[in-house]
């Protein structure tokens, strides 16, 4: 799933992105509510984990603004109010559930795969498509031209990000950023060799491949014109 995390807590942000990365999720995180409300408002997301007390925005504000935008992501309240008026004012708001700190790691991402669980509110495209290639985001599978693709995790994680921004020009800073999380270059050929591997599985065998170097820019998906 894509998820996005609203949260100013620096630590708390990383501790739930990074474990929500671990299992295989994409996850964008952001420290204030503008931001928040920005990016809820103008990506799709299969779910949003909001904290409650930000700066700029408090958490109600943005989800209020962002069901009136017709944005239909689940939402998860993340927050340290735990008063029954907080709890009843974050669901009128149009929350879908709620969680108070300190909380388990395990039971958040239980919430959060519960939530990305529901037909009727997930938004996104459960199916990923450019030209015979299909990702099946909700069985977490691959098909090229019917023939089933096995990838690991990153490979999979890699792929969903590229296909999510078909047609469009994906750079190394921005593969490192929302693939891997890292906010600095590591000097490796980490996006190389799994660009590669990526490429012999999708490609493999078929007539014309999808996946492309854009000589000195980055990497692009797309069908044939």
């Amino acid at each position: 799933m894509k998820i996005l995390v609203v949260e100013d807590d620096i630590d708390t942000l990383t501790y739930v992105a990074r474990g929500l990365g671990q299992l295989g999720h994409t996850v964008d995180k952001v420290d204030t509510g503008g931001e928040g409300l920005h990016m809820a408002t103008n990506s799709p997301y299969d779910v949003i984990v909001l904290d409650r007390m930000l700066p700029e925005l408090d958490g109600v504000t943005i989800l209020k603004n962002i069901r009136i935008a017709g944005v239909k992501t689940p939402v998860l309240f993340l927050t340290a109010l735990d008063g029954v008026n907080e709890r009843v004012e974050g669901l009128d708001a149009g929350a879908d559930d709620y969680l108070v700190k300190p909380f388990a790691f395990s039971e958040l991402a239980a919430r959060v795969h519960a939530l990305g669980r529901r037909p009727v509110l997930a938004k996104v495209e459960p199916v990923l498509k450019v030209g015979d290639l299909e990702m099946d985001l909700r069985r977490r599978q691959v098909r090229r031209a019917g023939r089933v693709v096995e990838l690991q995790p990153q490979e999979f994680k890699l792929l969903e990000y590229m296909m999510r921004n078909a047609g469009d020009v994906v750079t190394r800073t921005m593969l490192l950023e929302h693939v891997w999380d890292f906010h600095f270059d590591p000097k490796t050929k980490i996006i190389e060799t799994h660009m590669s591997r990526l490429r012999s599985k999708i490609d493999r065998d078929a007539d014309t491949p999808l996946i492309h170097t854009v000589r000195g820019a980055g990497y692009s998906i797309h069908a044939p014109d």
